[in-house]
């Protein structure tokens, strides 16, 4: 059987191909160029609108920073304003994050406490002025900032005051040499406490602070007890106490040390000097009621 397809005919297809072809990429043909062309939104990106580069916005925020810095070295009342503000997010609301001024008080934690700290004259004061301005405060953070904007001067710097004091720490800490703290850090803690002590005129006796058995007597060795005693009530009352065991000496220690005002030395930095310390010249017991023990010994010598 003769093909019945001729040259003629194939070639009439491949044309009608080729033109099919031509008409799909005609919308990509740049006349006269024979290239494609882009779409319209790819056609040039520099006329996209897009975020701002990191890099600039950091830039740019450098700038500010320190504009800002200088505009408030100026402004000591705004200054003050922004302190508290954040001062006020650390320590009333535990709010840390997101502050623009980096600054603030680490409030120091108390690891060890003898038991009666809690029920202390200064506890007590402290929770009392931390309730107090707590209830001042608004809750709304804008409105907190406008309100310590128009506090007035005498209580600003009452209640920085009261911020600043959470971060005081006058601690002893054990040296340990594999210890983030060194022995030398300590050391210049304690002394720099000395100096605020004294600045402040603290006097711990006046704060309520006297030694008894739980707090001191009982705690350390009986020839301490004994300076104690010696100390504020003079060389015959220790004499009467020497022979007594540690408990008993500890015991006795506290009830002839009540009311003297004797500090021990980690606590009389800053303390009033009083030169009530007893010498044996003053014969320190004339003033001292002793136990009926101890005085029925005296007498039977």
């Amino acid at each position: 059987m003769e093909d019945e397809s001729s040259p003629d005919t194939h070639t009439s297809a491949q044309a009608v191909e080729a033109s099919a072809a031509h008409d799909e990429n005609d919308d990509y043909t740049i006349a006269g160029a024979g290239e494609p062309d882009l779409p319209d939104d790819a056609e040039d990106e520099e006329d996209v609108r897009r975020p701002i580069p990191e890099r600039l916005l950091s830039e740019l925020t450098a700038w500010r920073t320190l504009a800002l810095r200088d505009a408030l070295a100026s402004n000591p009342h705004v200054a003050l304003t922004e302190f508290l503000h954040t001062l006020c997010l650390n320590l009333f609301r535990d709010d840390r994050s997101g502050a623009c001024l980096e600054a603030g008080v680490r409030s120091v934690v108390l690891p060890l406490q003898s038991a009666d700290l809690a029920t202390s004259m200064p506890a007590h004061d402290v929770r009392a002025r931390h309730e107090g301005w707590k209830q001042d405060l608004p809750q709304d953070e804008d409105a907190l900032w406008l309100w310590l904007d128009r506090l007035d001067e005498t209580s600003r710097l009452a209640l920085l005051a009261h911020c600043l004091s959470f971060g005081v720490n006058a601690l002893f800490e054990k040296a340990n040499p594999h210890a983030a703290v060194s022995p030398r850090t300590i050391e210049r803690r304690l002394a720099r406490s000395d100096r605020l002590a004294s600045a402040l005129r603290l006097d711990p006796v006046e704060a309520g602070w006297q030694p008894t058995v739980e707090n001191y007597l009982g705690r350390v060795t009986k020839p301490h007890i004994l300076d104690a005693v010696r100390e504020a009530r003079g060389e015959q009352a220790a004499e009467m106490i020497a022979h007594l065991k540690k408990a008993d000496m500890a015991r006795e220690a506290e009830r002839l040390l009540e009311g003297a005002g004797w500090l021990p030395n980690a606590l009389r930095a800053g303390a009033p000097q009083t030169g009530d310390s007893v010498t044996e010249d003053d014969n320190g017991t004339g003033d001292v009621t002793l136990p009926t023990f101890l005085s029925e010994e005296i007498a039977a010598e």
